[in-house]
């Protein structure tokens, strides 16, 4: 195994700079941001920034779109899925509706729960319909 030391970084010590040397600088940076400034509103560089921005807008654009996509995606398939439990119940409904109103299962219901019979031919009367 190999042993590992940490040595001390060297200290360095800061120059004191000169007004002069600092005003110098400063002028510099001046005179390059007045250029770069200046050279900002040439027609070329602005068709470049404005095409730029309109990238970045169109990508944006196009992530909403996406995204706004994919949510009504999800509304869609949880609506389709609604859908077909209402069809499947309303399909039992109407099974149940029709075993409900067989004409066995109601005359049965009329002669258990309301006495009623059927009547024979001889308690039949027929009406002779009036002009």
């Amino acid at each position: 195994m190999a042993a590992v030391t940490i040595e001390r970084p060297a200290v360095q010590t800061r120059k004191k700079l000169h007004p002069e040397t600092m005003k110098a600088g400063v002028n510099t940076a001046l005179r390059l941001s007045r250029r770069i400034f200046a050279g900002l509103w040439q027609r070329h560089v602005l068709i470049s920034a404005g095409l730029a921005s309109l990238l970045v807008m169109s990508s944006v654009g196009v992530v909403y779109s996406a995204h706004l996509n994919r949510v009504l995606f999800n509304d869609l398939a949880q609506l389709q899925g609604q859908r077909d439990a209402y069809q499947r119940e309303w399909s039992q409904l109407l099974l149940e509706q029709s075993a409900l109103s067989a004409h066995s299962r109601v005359e049965s219901r009329a002669s258990q729960n309301l006495d009623m019979i059927v009547p024979g031919r001889q308690d039949i009367v027929l009406v002779p319909a009036t002009p």
